[in-house]
């Protein structure tokens, strides 16, 4: 039997119970703002992009910071500069001296006695081998025994390897002149010295010992980001990347750049093709040479940290979020992330050692 509106009058509680005008108005708004986020999904486009910090280092390897280091064992007699002096290339930094204030004239003697000696050799040998022409033409007469003839010759061949034993020697004299020759280390570059690590007169150092840090000031500079490797596929030589530097005013809106207030531009100049330790890999990021230049120094120094943003294809918001959602696994760490996944590695390395 069908039901009726009729059929209502015999169930008078059901009929006096009416849907609240609050419920009956949020169900609207729901059905509204489920048609709208799908309709702004589907219909808004946005710029993907892929998210880094990193920072500001030197493109060229020689304006990165770096070691002044003694090039000969003895120690330190004077320093040429203090703490954050510019220098020019060429300029004295530190003046290094041997234990033996007699070392370089020792060493002189020794090369003018092997000179001596060679020189000797030499007119030994030229006698010889006047000896070894004259026997030759006496044994081709029949005037002198062979034995004699090739005896003669073995003479003028000492004579010759003792002449090369000497000037090998020279070599290794000239060598060491040659590292006591630079006793005083001079700037390799334009630039500032940073920090001065030796002390006086009185400290020992070793060849190759840090002595001070250098560093080349208003070098050619590059950005080093790390990004993750969801979104590396996405980036290229050449992408776009705004930038916002340490102490920098700046406002950032990804997937919406033109709104974006105080960030500089670069593009992507490499990538890695392989992750860095930390599981992330590197962008270098160069000035973009049609947009405004970076801050320069003092504004932003060589190790300042950065947060860029690399600006990737341009997407509908809907696409964005399934691609984020698709790399969102419910357990995922890098290596290291965990301390006690780290302990048990080792432990485990080490039971296998035993």
């Amino acid at each position: 039997m069908p039901f009726r509106a009729e059929h209502m009058s015999h169930f008078t509680t059901l009929s006096g119970i009416g849907v609240p005008r609050p419920m009956r108005n949020l169900a609207i708004m729901l059905m509204i703002t489920i048609v709208g986020s799908i309709i702004f999904m589907l219909t808004v486009p946005w710029v993907q992009t892929a998210q880094g910090v990193g920072t500001v280092i030197a493109l060229d390897p020689r304006d990165r910071v770096q070691n002044i280091t003694a090039l000969v064992p003895g120690r330190v007699e004077r320093w040429f500069v203090k703490d954050a002096q510019l220098v020019k290339k060429g300029d004295p930094i530190v003046q290094i001296v041997d234990n033996d204030p007699m070392l370089l004239d020792r060493i002189r003697a020794e090369r003018r006695q092997a000179e001596a000696e060679i020189a000797a050799a030499q007119q030994a040998m030229r006698v010889a081998q006047l000896d070894v022409n004259r026997m030759g033409q006496l044994y081709r007469e029949g005037l002198m025994a062979r034995r004699d003839y090739e005896l003669a010759q073995i003479k003028v061949a000492d004579y010759q390897a003792k002449i090369a034993e000497k000037q090998a020697s020279i070599n290794g004299i000239d060598i060491k002149l040659n590292r006591q020759a630079v006793q005083i280390v001079r700037a390799p570059r334009d630039g500032r010295v940073m920090k001065i690590l030796g002390a006086d007169n009185a400290t020992m150092v070793k060849a190759g010992e840090v002595l001070a840090t250098f560093a080349v000031e208003n070098s050619p500079r590059v950005v080093e980001l790390y990004i993750d490797g969801r979104d590396v596929p996405l980036v290229r030589p050449g992408r776009r990347v705004r930038l916002e530097f340490e102490g920098w005013p700046a406002i950032q809106f990804s997937g919406w750049p033109s709104v974006a207030q105080g960030m500089f531009d670069g593009r992507v100049f490499a990538l890695d093709v392989n992750a860095s330790p930390n599981g992330l890999f590197r962008v270098l990021v160069e000035e973009a040479p049609d947009r405004r230049p970076w801050p320069r120094e003092p504004f932003v120094r060589l190790g300042a940290k950065v947060r860029g943003w690399v600006m990737m294809d341009t997407v509908k918001v809907g696409f964005e979020l399934w691609r984020l959602l698709n790399d969102f696994p419910l357990q995922f760490q890098r290596p290291g992330d965990n301390i006690m996944d780290v302990a048990r590695g080792t432990s485990e390395e080490a039971d296998e050692a035993k």
